[in-house]
């Protein structure tokens, strides 16, 4: 089944996956695997994606890595949508690479990707979602405080460099349509609910990602075709693995989610 067709058909909540070593014991990556796979096994009903955060898996080096894509496979055993949140952005080759390695290696999976490098870097993404049945989540308005340095410049046009995004997005959206959904689709932090509203007036058929509900300030925005996402806040509950507490948050919130 496509990214799109998938997603839309679950709840709205997105668990966030960035896993620190240093809070499983003697032993990281194992406790790592088990926790995240009964995790994602008790959610598997309450959420509608799980986002891999590609830095933190990265950063414990090959094995890390490996293990990424081992729950990545776990997490489509469950038939649960997979974001891998890696933010990649490049030209030519070095872009369909990167899209083969996401897009093309897990066919009806998302990718994050940063559009700052122009057209030429984001196509060989939108090429492969549409190739694979994945989706495309560009980084139009970031969660993160310090965001507004670059994205909120304002343009002689009107409007902030955040919006030309978005406008930019707009056309390849309506050629991506999935019924009512498009593959090409938005990062909009939930941190900023006004710039929320203001991206979906341009993308009316674009799934948004709103990340930082919880942990970085974010509160619960409901619409259709916007998946909130948590990451610390149900992964790490307490600041610390906890599985029965991490069901209970998952749910707390998706009851915020829910009319």
């Amino acid at each position: 089944m496509e990214f799109v067709e998938a997603v839309t058909q679950r709840p709205p909540l997105v668990l966030g996956v960035d896993p620190r070593p240093g809070l499983h014991g003697q032993a990281p990556l194992a406790h790592i695997r088990r926790y995240t796979l009964e995790l994602m096994e008790a959610l598997a009903e309450s959420v509608g994606a799980v986002k891999f955060q590609a830095a933190f898996f990265e950063a414990m080096g090959p094995e890390g890595f490996a293990l990424m894509h081992e729950l990545i496979v776990g997490a489509r055993v469950l038939s649960l949508p997979v974001i891998v949140d890696a933010k990649r952005g490049d030209i030519g080759s070095t872009a369909e690479a990167y899209a083969e390695a996401y897009l093309k290696t897990y066919p009806g999976s998302a990718l994050t990707v940063n559009p700052y490098l122009g057209s030429d870097a984001l196509e060989p993404f939108f090429k492969a979602a549409q190739q694979s049945g994945g989706a495309v989540f560009v980084l139009v308005k970031t969660s993160n405080p310090g965001s507004g340095l670059f994205q909120d410049v304002p343009l002689a046009s009107g409007g902030a460099l955040y919006l030309a995004v978005a406008d930019y997005l707009a056309a390849e959206a309506e050629r991506q349509r999935v019924g009512g959904w498009s593959r090409v689709a938005a990062v909009v932090g939930a941190t900023y609910p006004e710039q929320v509203g203001e991206v979906r007036r341009r993308l009316p058929h674009s799934l948004l990602l709103l990340p930082g509900l919880g942990a970085q300030g974010g509160g619960a925005i409901r619409g259709p075709g916007l998946l909130n996402s948590a990451s610390r806040a149900i992964f790490y509950p307490n600041g610390r693995p906890n599985l029965e507490e991490a069901v209970h948050q998952a749910k707390q919130l998706l009851t915020a989610l829910t009319p």
